[in-house]
């Protein structure tokens, strides 16, 4: 894959997760200032409580899988600008073309077991 090619097209979903991340995260601003007046107008019922728990910890754990995915964006920007994006950390061959285009942030080809020791 060209190094352009991939750059833009891992810079496009760099951005678009981390729109996700900004929109996520301003859900949370908001529920914190609206939970202080909600919980003084009235006693909620403690399922109540049990389900927002429960919605909070979801959204923090989706929060969490787009920022370790933001994490793998950076890192295959790194791996183009260090010449190895595209090649299989296991193997050292080279990540089908289809792959990379599926899952930019790949690092090893499908059929590539991942408990080989790693090529240097």
């Amino acid at each position: 894959m060209d190094p352009d090619e991939a750059r833009q097209r891992v810079r496009a979903e760099y951005a678009r997760v981390e729109e996700l991340v900004r929109n996520l995260k301003s859900e949370f601003d908001g529920e914190t200032e609206s939970e202080g007046s909600e919980l003084a107008d009235y006693d909620q019922h403690p399922a109540d409580n049990a389900s927002d728990t429960f919605e909070r910890e979801k959204d923090l754990s989706i929060l969490e899988q787009l920022e370790a995915e933001l994490a793998e964006l950076q890192a295959a920007l790194e791996r183009i600008d260090a010449g190895t994006y595209g090649i299989d950390e296991v193997t050292g061959e080279p990540i089908a073309p289809e792959r990379l285009a599926a899952n930019p942030i790949a690092r090893t080809n499908i059929d590539t077991k991942t408990d080989a020791p790693r090529r240097r």
